[in-house]
């Protein structure tokens, strides 16, 4: 959600929290603003709208500085407007917060009544004022502590004080701070990419704990004031990853980097020859897999459906029960597990609030915990049993893709390893399923190249107001995410149903401006989908289907088809998507959508 940048250091740190804050854009956002130390104080810039307009505003006088925090805020308490942008200030206290601070209504009222007068609708603005109330008898890093142990709530904080120039204080409790090491400069960003530009020598904050930066270095400390000693971790990622690279858009980059995508996190992961899962990659024990009597898994959004073709993938390969909970959900039904169970979370981000708190609750009743993440040293990786890594890169487009195509991949490896450990799959069996693997990469690219005829597919029909997204068996989640992905791109209303239910209500909705989007590859469930098909057909409906490449029976029945190469049907559910991701797109760019910072959304969920 909201993005945070502090930098100190040589450079004009005006500039570079500026250009942080552009590469936090994909964050989401509605405001933004910055704060640094200038001859006069501290000065404080914001407005609405995009970094742009910050830009514009900067370039008027052109400031220099050598330490500064900036802000894009994603509005929760108060409506997006200048008054409510971030940074806070409070006399000589000045900051930026991401998170919700839950008892900031009673605090309100108390600081009030001690003569603190508030300017913004916000809740941050009373951590602002409690500081500056401790600020007055002691050093900013003591006053913030005593601060917050009056606050209950989530938060990570950027804090200046305009009697300590060229100090910068941080401190984490359920929203994500990293730490950049320069040469003789240092960052502070709610994500890498912030400064991925001048560094990738990185230290994650761990709940609690507090960073304060100055230009003789950093220092680390528990909430209590203890140091701290931190492992100093390399980021593979390269700042040309972050860029669009002569792509139009980030989304588009990324629907294109799947091949690579795909293949970086199958790299060492498995033998083909052998048909032998590297299972070791999922960082537990033998005892402890072979003892597994169910498995939970837990995500949000796009990580949901992909948890959902996981499950199909667990219980076909390992032949043990399997539970899919949207995370937000999950720890309110008083779930059932303990120490026979394993909990999957899958985050792209590993900073997903509603999923930290499924795998908390999930560790406090005694099972083991799995996360699939795609960021190194991330909240849900540091605070799993496990944890397996997908390599996608950066995604910096708010809707998933090639981090959605990759956690399947990671799903498929982990029900073949420990389907073939538990012997509930044979080794001819996995030595085929694992050679398939061999092929995905390339597959992706043959979907890729139909492109040209998915956007000439959108033409026709992006002016439809509602889709509907249907499909059977694994592909249903496939279909979910087909019509989830139209949403988000290019706000049309669309639903995905399992096609065997659309007799029992959404046929209602079926005629000529409905377009009904169909997976209908050759396979067990294939005559079913076919006659779906027909009963849209007989209605009037206009029919997309996406099937095997060569299936004229579909297409003769359809008003357009788009093909995907044969496979073994756990792997074509990747294949399907893709073209979903695509038709998404171009329909989104069509209707003049913004198609990598969507209307409402962010790209990582940080708060409940």
């Amino acid at each position: 959600m909201c993005g945070i940048i502090g930098y100190t250091g040589k450079k004009n740190a005006v500039s570079v929290v500026l250009e942080g804050l552009k590469r936090l854009e994909y964050r989401g956002y509605d405001s933004a603003g910055i704060a640094f130390f200038h001859e006069k104080g501290i000065e404080v810039r914001k407005c609405t709208g995009k970094i742009k307009d910050m830009y514009a505003i900067i370039e008027a006088d052109n400031p220099v500085s050598h330490t500064a925090i900036g802000h894009t805020r994603w509005a929760t308490h108060g409506k997006p407007s200048e008054e409510n942008a971030h940074p806070h200030r409070s006399d000589g206290i000045v900051l930026v917060h991401n998170g919700i601070i839950e008892n900031y209504l009673p605090l309100k009222k108390i600081l009030i009544e001690e003569g603190y007068k508030f300017t913004s609708e916000t809740d941050t603005e009373v951590i602002c004022h409690l500081i500056e109330k401790y600020s007055k008898d002691y050093p900013l890093e003591e006053a913030v502590r005593r601060s917050l142990r009056e606050v209950r709530g989530s938060y990570a904080l950027a804090v200046m004080n305009e009697k300590e120039p060229g100090k910068i204080v941080g401190i984490k409790k359920d929203s994500p701070l990293v730490i950049g090491l320069g040469d003789g400069e240092f960052f502070l960003a709610s994500d890498v990419p912030a400064f991925l530009n001048y560094s990738r020598d990185v230290i994650f904050l761990d709940e609690g704990e507090m960073v304060v930066m100055t230009d003789d270095g950093v220092m680390i400390t528990t909430l209590e004031g203890l140091p701290n000693q931190k492992e100093v971790k390399s980021v593979s990622w390269s700042p040309s990853m972050a860029e669009k690279g002569g792509y139009r858009h980030f989304m588009l980059k990324e629907i294109y980097e799947q091949p690579r995508a795909i293949a970086d996190t199958l790299r060492g992961r498995f033998y083909p020859e052998s048909g032998v899962v590297n299972i070791d990659e999922f960082g537990m024990g033998m005892e402890d897999l072979k003892g597994i009597e169910k498995i939970f898994i837990v995500a949000c959004g796009t990580s949901w459906h992909a948890a959902l073709v996981g499950k199909y993938m667990i219980e076909e390969f390992v032949r043990i029960p399997v539970e899919v909970d949207i995370a937000s959900e999950f720890r309110y039904r008083n779930p059932i597990l303990g120490r026979d169970s394993l909990l999957i979370a899958i985050t792209q981000s590993g900073e997903t609030a509603d999923t930290l708190a499924a795998q908390r609750e999930a560790k406090r009743l005694g099972a083991k915990v799995l996360s699939i993440c795609n960021v190194v040293g991330s909240t849900a990786s540091r605070e799993a049993d496990a944890v397996f890594y997908t390599h996608s890169g950066p995604e910096i487009g708010v809707a998933s893709t090639k981090a959605f195509t990759t956690q399947i991949v990671g799903l498929y490896l982990f029900a073949i390893g420990l389907g073939r450990l538990r012997g509930t799959i044979n080794g001819d069996s996995t030595t085929g399923l694992l050679r398939d693997l061999l092929f995905l990469p390339g597959m992706v690219e043959k979907v890729l190249a139909t492109d040209g005829e998915i956007a000439r597919i959108a033409k026709e029909l992006f002016k439809a107001d509602d889709f509907l997204y249907l499909g059977r068996g694994i592909n249903y989640p496939i279909a979910l995410e087909g019509a989830l992905k139209l949403k988000e791109i290019s706000y049309i209303h669309a639903e995905g149903y399992p096609a065997g239910e659309m007799k029992h209500g959404p046929i209602a909705l079926v005629g000529e401006a409905l377009p009904s989007v169909f997976l209908a590859p050759r396979g067990r469930l294939y005559e079913k989908v076919l006659s779906n098909i027909e009963e849209v057909r007989s209605r009037g409906g206009r029919i997309i289907a996406v099937t095997n490449e060569g299936n004229a029976e579909v297409c003769d029945r359809s008003d357009y088809c788009i093909f995907v190469p044969e496979t073994n049907p756990f792997l074509l559910a990747i294949l399907l998507a893709i073209p979903l991701q695509l038709l998404a797109y171009h329909i989104g760019v069509l209707r003049g959508c913004d198609v990598d910072q969507p209307r409402n959304l962010a790209k990582s969920v940080t708060v409940e």
